[in-house]
């Protein structure tokens, strides 16, 4: 599971949050973390790190090398 939405909504499912519980524990909307869940809208790194904090979970970024990505794709 790789796609930001997917991983909003796995862990807000997993602490037993809704949408809306999340939007004010990010200083959010709900139509916002909507948007992110369903993959209309990507969040700014500084909302991603208040939706990490709101789940209790820690944001980690990564980088690949263009020869790992498409021996990935083949």
């Amino acid at each position: 599971m790789s796609d930001t939405g997917e991983l909003v909504r796995y862990w807000r499912g997993r602490r037993g949050m809704s949408q809306a519980r999340l939007a004010e524990l990010a200083g959010t909307g709900q139509a916002a973390i909507s948007r992110i869940e369903s993959g209309r809208d990507q969040p700014t790194l500084a909302l991603l790190e208040r939706i990490a904090s709101a789940l209790g979970c820690r944001l980690t970024l990564g980088f690949s090398s263009k020869a790992e990505q498409s021996s990935s794709s083949s």
